[in-house]
This record gives structure tokens, C-alpha cells and sequence, in this order.
């Protein structure tokens, strides 16, 4: 698992992610969506070294991004946006990512959460609870989007447990054997920190 913060930088082994700050703030969801289209865009072509005519990536019919040209790649995409921050994760193997701005100053919405993780949050000091919660959020966003239901699947069905080192486990009943996914907190240029999520499901 590699984290990477430039458009130059190229994997040398899958999974990645990307987190570049592209200082720009798009308006609204297209202006998101091309945003994130055209940076994953050149990535993919830089890390292949191909031209960017020879790079398309499309949706399937959930939505899922999907990288259509160079064919036959057997790589899985997924992309997110937030405040200028475009995470752009490939993987050999269904991937989600996801990023999301930390809120000290919002109560979190708690009603949104497993149970389990409503009060792992209350045993936190009040202070903690907005990257807390920023991780979890992530964590469940990124895990949705792996199993390309989206937030179809109900966000309080299944459970996030942050652990060491940035990782988290996912306890799923409809997974009996779980999932392990790793987040970072970025900076994102100045405009204000960051949680960032991805997992990998085999």
C-alpha cells in the first residue's frame, strides 16, 4: 500500500493512492467530477507511460469509474473529491477511496453510525470526536464504494474499528471475514485537514 501527493510521482507497486492538492474549488458536482476525471487522467498515463490519448476511463452502471483504455489492464479505479483534494487509488482488486474534510467545529452526525461506533465516539474526549469521525466517515465511504453498492448499503449496517497506525477493520455481517483498510490525515495544501481512506477487498 503507497500513499503519493505529486502528479509526477508513478507506483511502484499496487495498491496506491494518490492525494494531490489541486488547489483549485469547484463549485458544484460536475465541476468535482471533471476535476477528478482529469487529474486521474494524467496520473494513469504517466504511470503507464502512455500518451493521454490512450487513456479513457469510463463508468459501469453503478457509477463505478472504470479504466476502459489501456484494455485488458484487469486494474480496478476509484476516485473522490473534496475541497480541492483528488484522490485518485488503483489496485488489482475491487478498491474504494475516500476523502473528507475534518469539521471541528460541526457536531458529528451521529444517527449515521453503527452503534458500536456511536459509542466508541462518546467515550472520546468532545474535542477528538471530529477526526474520529472523519476517519470512520471515510472509512465507510471508501468500503461502500469497494463493493460498488454505494451508500445503498445502509451506513450503520456495518462497523468501522479504527486501530494503529492509520489502519481500520471493517465488521460486516454480510463479510463474515472482514476487511482491513488504511487512512491517513492530509493537509491538503493549506485549505484545511483532510481524513483520507482506501481498502482493498480480495
Amino acid at each position: 500500500m503507497i500513499w503519493l501527493h505529486a502528479l509526477d510521482e508513478t507506483a511502484t507497486s499496487l495498491p496506491a493512492v494518490w492525494l494531490i492538492a489541486s488547489r483549485r474549488s469547484p463549485a458544484n458536482l460536475p465541476e468535482r467530477s471533471a476535476l477528478r476525471r482529469g487529474i486521474a487522467h494524467e496520473l494513469i498515463a504517466r504511470q503507464f507511460s502512455l500518451p493521454p490519448q490512450a487513456v479513457t476511463i469510463e463508468h459501469d452502471e453503478a457509477g463505478r469509474p472504470v479504466l476502459a483504455r489501456p484494455a485488458g489492464t484487469g486494474l480496478h479505479l476509484s476516485l473522490a473529491t473534496r475541497a480541492g483534494l483528488v484522490a485518485v487509488a488503483l489496485a488489482r482488486a475491487p478498491v474504494g477511496v475516500d476523502v473528507e474534510r475534518i469539521e471541528p467545529a460541526v457536531p458529528p452526525p451521529l444517527a449515521s453510525l453503527h452503534s458500536d461506533e456511536r459509542e466508541r465516539l462518546a467515550m472520546l474526549p468532545e474535542a477528538a470526536r471530529p477526526l474520529a469521525f472523519a476517519q470512520i466517515w471515510t472509512a465507510k465511504e471508501a468500503y461502500v464504494k469497494a463493493l460498488g453498492t454505494g451508500f445503498l448499503r445502509p451506513p450503520e449496517s456495518f462497523a468501522v474499528t479504527l486501530l494503529t497506525g492509520g489502519r481500520f477493520k471493517i465488521d460486516d455481517p454480510e463479510r463474515p471475514t472482514g476487511a482491513l483498510g488504511h487512512g491517513l490525515i492530509d493537509k491538503n495544501g493549506g485549505q484545511g485537514s483532510l481524513a483520507a481512506a482506501m481498502i482493498v477487498l480480495d
